[in-house]
């Protein structure tokens, strides 16, 4: 059994959640979201991860939002 089986990030590349994120919430909505001078200060996908990879606070704030946005679970199941 694959340790990785329930982790929803697990084959997810930093680039595609913030690509997935950006053009859900825009730049505007990021940094509302999570307070980050990368998302408030001339923003790039380039510039935010070069600073998500070094600062693994806003790295796991980018996931979490992430996760909480795209991974929901339906406890009733898709029928409802």
């Amino acid at each position: 059994m694959s340790s990785q089986q329930n982790n929803p990030l697990h084959g997810k590349r930093l680039d595609a959640i913030l690509e997935e994120l950006q053009q859900e919430f825009g730049w505007n909505g990021l940094a509302d979201r999570i307070n980050v001078n990368c998302f408030k200060s001339d923003p790039s996908i380039k510039s935010s991860l070069k600073f998500l990879r070094k600062t693994p606070w806003a790295r796991d704030k980018v996931e979490q939002l992430y996760t909480d946005t795209f991974c929901r679970v339906d406890p009733w199941g898709s029928g409802r």
